[in-house]
């Protein structure tokens, strides 16, 4: 039961990540832990890094909780 509930929060944790890529919400990229990232790869940059990473996590744990990967 709480390995779903964690699955759930990192699906939603990932599509917040998307979300903020895809909309540019200026508060999620001014954050000053995304800021190191805009500095190194530019807005643009950063904003495919979180979608990427918002996809894979959510893929990621989606696929663990529909039983494709086995998790120890």
């Amino acid at each position: 039961m709480n390995e779903n509930i964690m699955g759930l929060i990192l699906v939603f944790a990932g599509l917040f990540s998307i979300a903020g890529a895809v909309f540019d919400w200026d508060w999620f990229m001014t954050h000053r832990k995304a800021r190191l990232l805009v500095n190194l790869l530019s807005r643009t940059g950063a904003r495919v890094f979180y979608a990427v990473l918002g996809v894979i996590i959510s893929v990621i744990r989606i696929l663990v909780m529909l039983n494709v990967f086995k998790t120890a």
